[in-house]
This record gives C-alpha cells, structure tokens and sequence, in this order.
C-alpha cells in the first residue's frame, strides 16, 4: 500500500474524478428532466461540484510537483493543435 504523498496523489485524483463524475451525472439529470425548478437546482449542484473538484487539484498541485507542469505542457499541445 501506498504511503505518504504518493497515497495523497491518488487520494486527490481519485476525489477529482468523483467530483467529476458528479458533474456530468448532474448535467445529464438536468437535461433529461422536464422540469425547470430540478434542472436549475442539478446545474447549481454541477457548478458546486466543479469548485470541489477545483479544491482537490489545488492541494494536487501542492503535493504533486509535477502535475503543474504537466498541466501546463498538456494546455501548450492543444494550442500548437488547434
């Protein structure tokens, strides 16, 4: 197992995914729904979840010194693309 930062990283990664994965499950509800008060409440939640998701990478970056780079090199490759 795991200990000590790298067991932090993949704590962060995998709390990001969640939060993700909450997004897009809020979404999707918001868009099946046909109801205009649920559909504004599911993309509030989405929005909330992008913050938390947001507060994970932060600490990522603290704790993860390459993740920024990477994120950087990775943001450098789609502009050169498109």
């Amino acid at each position: 197992m795991d200990t000590g930062p790298r067991k932090d990283m993949a704590i962060l990664r995998l709390s990001m995914v969640a939060e993700l994965d909450a997004v897009n499950l809020y979404e999707r509800f918001a868009d099946l729904t046909s109801s205009e008060k649920i559909r504004t409440v599911m993309i509030d939640v989405a929005k909330e979840e992008k913050v938390h998701a947001g507060e994970f990478e932060s600490l990522l970056k603290e704790v993860d010194s390459e993740h920024e780079d990477a994120k950087n090199e990775g943001e450098s490759e789609v502009s050169e693309l498109t």
